[in-house]
């Protein structure tokens, strides 16, 4: 990429599980790295969103983290990961020799601005990594840039009129910043958890909140029936072009040992939501109040499509309809992490199909 407009037959966007995934398979497949197919990543080294963590996220304390195809090659898997060392450390270390080992060439910090036809052509619009603008013409592009460049946060009344502070789950660094404070912990997923573990002994008062009824799992992780059902709402949602569900909504959350000594201790007694948000804190609909510093909202994530905006992907019901990790109105358009593939249950099985899908779509070309 050493011109203002270059030529590729593959883009992929994204370098994070799903994206490194999809291109080990492209690779293997026969497709030249940094040739017929060029990997654009924003972040500023390898590990996808797991370099932006928080310091306190071990290996244990997250989601079970699969390792990459073909990651057996190199001696090393996430199951034999030091488990003491933060997580963002160890997956970005993982990532970096594994990029190498296969000499998948990513170029970053790249950041795509949008993507827009031109003729049958792609083209990917980008800022690069000197910080000049540029774009990629290609038959295909793999989107794989997950949901952590698109955090969520539901509106409630008051929210403009609080006078702490709002913190999203993407701008959470350490449980000190909260040092005496009396904190609400907004969501009911495993980080709303890990924070409010965190927070325990460090925060002056504690308040969980969430939308919905946390259910604990009795098994100590998730278990393949809880995660295919995950994935048959992921897919449903797909197909049907709807905005998705949350995967926790549909796995619940392990009863780890961890978690069952806080659920003995009281730590994790969920209230229901709050109605409104006023200036020192949060009141529920019958009238109790709860003072503030800080809000914590542990409410999840979008995926990240406003660069396809101008593809006109994007139905009424609020998302793109995907089936087999393939756009159903441009056939040129693969999503490598979106809908059944979003989380560490499905992203590397889809890279193989993705994969082969984008060899037989070129063929066709």
């Amino acid at each position: 990429m050493t011109s203002d407009s270059s030529r590729t037959s593959v883009v992929v966007i994204g370098a994070g599980q799903a994206g490194l995934s999809a291109s080990y398979y492209l690779r293997k497949l026969g497709l030249a790295p940094g040739k017929e197919f060029v990997i654009l990543d924003r972040g500023p080294g390898a590990g996808g969103a797991w370099q932006s963590r928080w310091e306190a996220l071990k290996i244990g304390s997250a989601h079970r983290i699969n390792d990459l195809p073909g990651m057996d090659a190199l001696g090393l898997s996430f199951d034999t990961a030091d488990r003491s060392r933060p997580a963002k450390e160890t997956v970005a270390d993982y990532y970096r020799q594994y990029e190498l080992f296969y000499d998948l060439n990513v170029h970053r910090p790249v950041h795509v601005r949008s993507v827009s036809n031109r003729g049958p052509d792609l083209v990917v619009h980008f800022t690069d990594e000197r910080g000049h603008g540029a774009e990629l013409v290609t038959d295909v592009v793999v989107n794989a840039t997950g949901t952590w460049g698109s955090p969520f946060m539901p509106w409630y009344p008051g929210m403009n009129t609080f006078t702490g502070r709002h913190v999203h789950t993407v701008d959470y660094r350490d449980a000190h910043d909260f040092a005496g404070e009396k904190i609400i912990v907004v969501g009911g997923g495993t980080s709303a958890i890990g924070f409010l573990l965190e927070l325990e002994h460090v925060a002056s008062a504690l308040t969980w909140v969430s939308r919905r009824p946390v259910e604990f799992l009795n098994e100590g992780e998730l278990n393949m029936e809880a995660g295919a059902a995950a994935v048959a709402m992921q897919d449903a949602a797909a197909r049907a072009g709807r905005a998705l569900p949350s995967i926790v909504s549909g796995t619940g959350v392990p009863r780890t040992r961890r978690i069952q000594s806080a659920i003995d201790r009281g730590l994790l007694v969920a209230k229901p939501m709050f109605s409104v948000i006023e200036p020192a804190g949060v009141r529920w609909a019958d009238g109790a109040f709860q003072h503030a510093d800080a809000i914590l909202w542990a409410t999840g994530f979008r995926p990240e499509l406003r660069h396809l905006a101008p593809l006109k992907l994007r139905e009424r019901e609020g998302g793109i309809t995907v089936g087999q990790g393939a756009s159903w109105k441009d056939p040129r358009i693969f999503f490598a992490g979106y809908g059944p593939q979003a989380s560490t249950i499905g992203a590397n099985r889809a890279g193989r199909m993705i994969a082969r899908q984008v060899v037989a779509q070129l063929s066709h070309l």
